[in-house]
């Protein structure tokens, strides 16, 4: 009974948009949303950066024949402002944007380079226990030869803010393997507040990037700080990597392509057949055609060329082998 609760919990799912890029994968991500959930019953929220100090050039986003077709594919554009990061650090919407957010609404975020291929009023979300995307590689940190490991870097953190670090460690891998430690792609996460959530966020983000341990005096935290901060974050609000059932996010019910030549590169047959449907309709595609890698990509064909390239039962173990195929090739955009 506790489970059908939770998974008929109204929530709201907010991303970003901006001028350039952004904006277009919006529509993308809207437009999936529309066709793959149609009953959706909460808010599908555009977060919308204002201009400010922070931002050398306006960051809203360009054109009326955009706003107008997120208007009819559901979306509501919802404007916040950048206190702390805006354009040194974009990756900092994400954060700042959760205090726009209805206060006590449970939310899901999700990166704005993401397609909905299922229901998403299916997945079972326990807003009590948050986590984010366990599709990862282990890019940060990055051990040094004579510098800290893994427990020593990752326990540095976790010290910092008075956080229990062995219970949330994963025993079943070995020590100092990366694994071992919680660790998340940022492409979705979710709870119960925005408010409580981002606040926690946001300590957390700058406290590492103004005032960080000793131990991570040989790591960047650009473009890694809000991937360094969220499973501290996760797991001080009760959360971790097991909150969701495997194969929902990130599977069945969502992709985070990150990229349209990696999406046509190494996505299944449905991710594919999902985006090349929603931007199919010609008020979509007139506006789509806008943006140059997706009027290549999909519309001139140039992802179903990339897509030949790879076997997908057999894909090259690294990210960074698949993209140097695809350059090498001539269909790197983005």
């Amino acid at each position: 009974m506790a489970a059908k609760v939770r998974e008929n919990q109204p929530f709201n799912v907010v991303i970003v948009g901006q001028g350039g890029r952004l904006q277009y994968e919006a529509i993308l991500f809207a437009a999936s949303m529309q066709m793959n959930s149609p009953d959706f019953p909460g808010r599908l929220i555009v977060a919308e950066p204002l201009p400010g100090p922070l931002w050398e050039k306006d960051p809203t986003i360009r054109g009326e024949d955009t706003l107008e077709l997120l208007d009819r594919l559901g979306a509501e554009i919802l404007p916040f402002e950048s206190h702390h990061f805006g354009e040194a650090y974009p990756y900092g919407n994400k954060i700042e944007a959760l205090f726009a957010l209805p206060e006590g609404e449970p939310f899901v975020f999700f990166d704005t380079d993401t397609l909905v291929t299922g229901d998403l009023t299916t997945v079972p979300f326990d807003f009590d226990r948050p986590t984010a995307s366990l599709r990862r590689e282990g890019t940060w940190p990055e051990i040094e030869l004579y510098g800290p490991g893994y427990t020593q870097t990752w326990k540095s953190l976790y010290d910092k803010f008075g956080l229990d670090f062995e219970s949330s460690l994963d025993t079943s891998q070995p020590d100092e393997y990366w694994r071992r430690y919680l660790y998340f792609n940022a492409g979705f996460f979710f709870y119960r507040c925005p408010r409580v959530f981002g606040q926690r966020f946001l300590d957390y983000a700058l406290a590492i990037r103004d005032d960080p341990p000793p131990e991570l005096v040989c790591q960047s935290l650009d473009p890694w700080l809000d991937q360094v901060a969220l499973p501290l974050v996760i797991h001080s609000l009760g959360g971790g990597r097991d909150t969701l059932p495997e194969g929902l996010l990130d599977g069945d019910i969502t992709c985070h392509y990150r990229m349209l030549p990696l999406l046509y590169a190494r996505e299944s047959d449905r991710v594919v057949e999902v985006l090349e449907q929603v931007a199919s309709p010609n008020p979509v595609k007139k506006v789509l055609k806008k943006y140059d890698p997706i009027k290549f990509m999909i519309y001139h064909g140039r992802g179903q060329k990339a897509r030949a390239l790879f076997d997908r039962d057999n894909l090259p173990r690294k990210e960074q082998a698949i993209r140097n195929t695809i350059r090498r090739n001539g269909y790197w955009m983005r």
